[in-house]
């Protein structure tokens, strides 16, 4: 019969008894006390940059600037429907972007040449030249067609049909059409060809897979530089300025040129701008988090969140001081 040996340790002293635990190796150890490193870089940088805001906002204070005036026109009729007409014709060149950009970027993906072929002339060429040239080839389209004859169906004088918010919308739209099918031609091969297979091993049409496998999932990568170009939009829609078209810039430009306040309206516009692209780029924020939580294991901060890590962050910090 085999014998059961107790494997606990022996105490070497002279007693003989037996002891298990710290007791057997001596005390535990003590805590290891972590210290923070000290980022003084951090704290020297972020002076610098303080004064370096602070003696700016001090030469524009001593500047011959009127800024009662900025907060006086802020909120005039002219600038806030002016700021409405930004924003409407920025929503609406988005919207004609993003439609011709997804069928100019399906045509890139197809094997037909000839649809190839076009749709890559197209964005060869409104990708190639400014859009301020664009705006006035479409303001002086009357020079070449002085009148748009449809036939049948439509006929009218080209300065009548050209105002300068189809100028401005046309410009504007079609132009970033261009960009838009890249972007889309991007999220479309960005999915696993396995998905397009697999489709057509269960016998749906081409068709059916774009729109049921391919385009849904393209939109994580469609919809966040989608969300960027309309931010871009908003500041790009001064240039209709140029086809007259009573944009914020222009009503902004309007009232200066008759006060002399020159430089304080572009304060305001320039407020406007900012506080539109501002509201905006938070929805693009949440947007491209809310697609972001197919990809990445853990989302993105939003902002009180950083502001809550940075909080705390600088609490241990003095804490530790």
């Amino acid at each position: 019969m085999t014998e059961k040996f107790d494997k606990s340790p022996v105490d070497s002293s002279p007693s003989g008894a037996t002891v298990t635990g710290a007791t057997a190796t001596g005390p535990a150890p003590e805590a290891i006390k972590a210290i923070p490193v000290r980022h003084y870089g951090r704290w020297v940088s972020g002076v610098i940059v303080l004064a370096l805001l602070v003696a700016l906002a001090y030469a524009f204070s001593q500047g011959n600037i009127q800024w009662h005036t900025v907060g006086d026109e802020l909120f005039v009729s002219s600038v806030v429907q002016g700021a409405g007409r930004t924003l409407l014709i920025s929503v609406l060149a988005m919207v004609v972007g993003v439609l011709l950009g997804v069928v100019l970027a399906v045509m890139r993906l197809s094997k037909n040449p000839v649809t190839s072929t076009v749709a890559w002339l197209y964005i060869w060429f409104f990708r190639g030249t400014p859009v301020y040239v664009q705006l006035l080839l479409w303001f002086n389209l009357a020079l070449i067609f002085p009148v748009l004859n449809l036939g049948p169906i439509y006929k009218n004088e080209m300065t009548d049909v050209m105002t300068p918010f189809m100028c401005a919308l046309l410009g504007l739209g079609l132009n970033e059409a261009a960009y838009m099918a890249e972007i889309c031609r991007a999220g479309l091969l960005a999915v696993d060809e396995g998905q397009t297979e697999a489709a057509h091993a269960l016998g749906m049409s081409h068709t059916k897979t774009l729109a049921r496998i391919v385009i849904p999932q393209a939109m994580r990568v469609i919809v966040p530089p989608t969300g960027n170009e309309f931010i871009n939009m908003l500041k790009t829609s001064s240039l209709v300025y140029a086809v007259t078209y009573n944009e914020l810039l222009r009503s902004t430009s309007a009232i200066g040129s008759t006060s002399y306040a020159v430089m304080e309206m572009l304060f305001v516009a320039s407020i406007w701008y900012l506080a539109m692209t501002s509201v905006f780029s938070v929805f693009q924020y949440y947007l491209e988090r809310y697609y972001a939580r197919g990809s990445s294991r853990s989302l993105p901060p939003t902002v009180f969140q950083k502001i809550r890590a940075n909080m705390l962050g600088l609490g241990r910090e003095r804490g530790t001081a």
